[in-house]
């Protein structure tokens, strides 16, 4: 999402070093950015409270809404991380380790403190009035700047600053590894960030299929790291300071990461076929269907979180399966039937990182404005969120249109 399609210009005269416009996942990136705008509509209706503005569910249909942020959650974000991984490479091999580095922190770092000073104090001001309400009533006073230092968290911005942390790692394994074989710079990039010498390259990815016993060991992988890691970290614990929501995924988004990059170098996403696409979608459906009597007969659903528990493997081991397929099921689909955009598709997919810094202020302007609709939850969820999703994409046409703002949006 918040990755580099920038095309270099060569000199007159010289091969065009660009590689084609991936349409496909331009087209995924919109997708996974309404899931996004929708996950936390849901969020907000169902019985999940991890948001700015909330109303708990007092009908079933919010079960439905929390089946719903489940299956998202086990594998949107980490999707993103591998888009992002995807375009690494390359734009480390345009630029070199010294401009690749500052134009990270100027498309992510530059959103990120923009939610930060601008943004969320406009979100997240219901919650202080609500908080200094309660102070008052206990004859305390709250002043804002102490509400807001104590609840500080970046939103939805902790892709971008997980995505930050990445691409410092990516440069410094990189570095690394050109010390080690004695290329004195970065390879496939300009010596220490300066001047190119001739018109930018672009390492093209040689196809190598994708074999499926690499997949299923993957997949194993991911499921007993996971399980390890939320010994240590259970879902539902929150990291200070750095306000990470979710940080028992984190074995997810930093695999996905490394995945994305030997993507790019491999030509994986190219070199599958549609038989494994079907599959893909096929074992994220068997595992679901196999993990269910699970979940539905626990008697303490905290036992999924982690802790070492049974029932945590078992959860981590079907959101291993079904991130993996799905992954695998919507990059064949895509690759396949959606591999084109015309001016719609163009303009969505142009606002689609604009719509993941801007949406959270939209979807909490619309939830007090249906604060006293009486209906059940998933009706309110549908009414917010067909409004939201074009609410959201005109409101990032309008902050785009802001002098420079294009360059970091």
């Amino acid at each position: 999402m918040a990755h580099d399609l920038g095309r270099a210009i060569a000199p007159a005269g010289t091969p065009d070093p660009r590689p084609p416009r991936l349409y496909y996942i331009d087209n995924l990136r919109i997708a996974l950015t309404a899931l996004v705008v929708l996950h936390h509509t849901a969020v907000t209706y169902g019985n999940i409270p991890a948001w700015y503005y909330t109303e708990p569910a007092k009908d079933w249909t919010g079960l439905a809404l929390d089946a719903f942020v489940v299956l998202n959650q086990a594998f949107f974000m980490g999707f993103f991380f591998m888009i992002a991984g995807y375009f690494t490479p390359a734009s480390y091999d345009r630029k070199g380790p010294r401009p690749f580095l500052r134009d990270r922190l100027r498309r992510l770092g530059i959103p990120l403190l923009v939610f930060l000073v601008l943004i969320r104090p406009v979100t997240d001001f219901g919650g202080f009035l609500h908080l200094r309400t309660v102070f008052a009533a206990r004859g305390d006073a709250l002043p804002y700047w102490i509400y807001y230092l104590v609840s500080w968290d970046p939103g939805p911005l902790w892709f971008a600053e997980v995505l930050l942390a990445f691409a410092l790692l990516y440069v410094l394994v990189r570095r690394r590894a050109s010390r080690r074989h004695g290329l004195g710079a970065a390879a496939g990039g300009p010596a220490a960030g300066g001047p190119a010498a001739g018109p930018p390259t672009i390492d093209r990815p040689m196809p190598r299929p994708l074999r499926p016993r690499a997949v299923v060991l993957f997949t194993i992988g991911l499921a007993l790291a996971t399980y390890g890691w939320r010994v240590l970290v259970p879902n539902g614990v929150s990291v200070p300071f750095l306000g990470l929501p979710t940080p028992g995924y984190a074995v997810q988004y930093a695999s996905f990461f490394v995945l994305g990059v030997l993507a790019q170098r491999r030509g994986w996403p190219q070199s599958l076929s549609r038989r494994t696409g079907r599959l893909g979608f096929a074992v994220a459906t068997v595992a679901t269907l196999a993990y269910l009597p699970v979940l539905v007969t626990a008697k303490d659903s905290r036992a999924f979180d982690g802790h070492g528990t049974w029932q945590s493997l078992a959860a981590a081991a079907w959101e291993s399966a079904f991130a993996v397929g799905v992954v695998l099921g919507l990059t064949v689909l895509f690759r396949e039937r959606l591999n084109r955009q015309g001016r719609s598709a163009a303009f969505l997919s142009r606002h689609a990182f604009a719509v993941y810094v801007l949406h959270a202020p939209v979807l909490v302007a619309l939830g007090h404005a249906f604060g006293r609709l009486h209906a059940p939850a998933v009706a309110k969820f549908a009414v917010v969120a067909v409004l939201a999703l074009p609410l959201c994409w005109a409101l990032a046409y309008l902050v785009r249109r802001l002098p420079r703002a294009d360059r970091v949006l």
